[in-house]
């Protein structure tokens, strides 16, 4: 099963609570309230998102987190890179292959292509479509038709 870490899907919150007013700034304990994930957690996303340069801090009165950049130009590719490293489904599906049979490998190629089918769906959903400010948003039926398009 493919899944995404806890952590990840916390920094998605996150983001798309800061997304919500992307040029305010936002103290960790209001995020941690706005989320309603704890406090630590939110502190440890945001030391993340920052190193990654996906948020800005500042400190002072008037200070704390805000996003880096506009929440159309973040992808969910991108935040999954911060959390989780590059996608890679199978082991030869990362810049890196340790695999010891891929030379001889017949499925290795299929799998790339699987993973690369991922990486750009990722690549197309942006935070401000994931916080829901996005006029069409993400509509589950019309994922599901988009997928049962490209199968054909």
């Amino acid at each position: 099963m493919l899944r995404i870490a806890k952590l990840t899907d916390y920094a998605t919150v996150v983001l798309a609570s800061l997304a919500q007013e992307p040029e305010r700034h936002r103290a960790a304990k209001d995020l941690a309230e706005r989320t309603r994930l704890s406090l630590p957690t939110v502190s440890k996303v945001l030391k993340e998102l920052q190193r990654a340069g996906m948020v800005i801090s500042s400190r002072g009165a008037s200070g704390g987190y805000r996003l880096a950049r506009a929440p159309e130009f973040i992808t969910a590719a991108q935040i999954l890179d911060v959390f989780e490293g590059p996608i890679a489904i199978t082991e030869c599906s990362g810049a890196s292959s340790q695999c010891g049979i891929e030379r001889l490998c017949r499925v290795g190629g299929a799998w790339q292509r699987v993973n690369a089918a991922i990486r750009r769906a990722l690549e197309d959903v942006t935070l401000r479509q994931l916080a829901g400010l996005d006029s069409g948003g993400l509509r589950v039926a019309t994922l599901a038709s988009e997928i049962r398009v490209g199968a054909n």
